[in-house]
């Protein structure tokens, strides 16, 4: 089977963090993509999944040089960022493409579908 990722993008100017947010507003979010996680596993396409720190948390490295350049911040100031992101186990890009409209529904955002590539021969 093949291996996708699904990201979930968000955007600067119009989401909320999750601290910023209504428990009324983010609690049925929550409910939904622990009910598709859910489904995930017992479907057995479940490989891992996890949310991550808004993007003001972030560290740049550029080891590109002498010696490292480590920056407190994200590498751009993007206008949207991955907010989160799910690898699953498809059998080919239609069922692949299933869960990535399952993903959207439960997360209730847009979503990003990418095969990994292949390990090289």
């Amino acid at each position: 089977m093949t291996q996708y990722l699904i990201s979930v993008s968000h955007n600067t100017a119009e989401a909320p963090t999750m601290e910023n947010m209504d428990p009324a507003v983010i609690q049925p979010i929550i409910d939904a993509v622990e009910a598709f996680n859910n489904k995930l596993r017992a479907e057995g396409a479940w490989v891992f999944a996890g949310g991550l720190q808004p993007i003001q948390t972030a560290t740049t490295v550029d080891n590109t040089g002498e010696s490292a350049v480590v920056t407190d911040g994200p590498a751009t100031l993007p206008e949207e960022y991955l907010g989160g992101f799910w690898v699953i186990e498809a059998a080919g890009p239609d069922a692949a493409l299933e869960w990535a409209k399952a993903a959207s529904r439960a997360c209730a955002g847009q979503v990003e579908l990418r095969a990994f590539q292949d390990d090289p021969a």
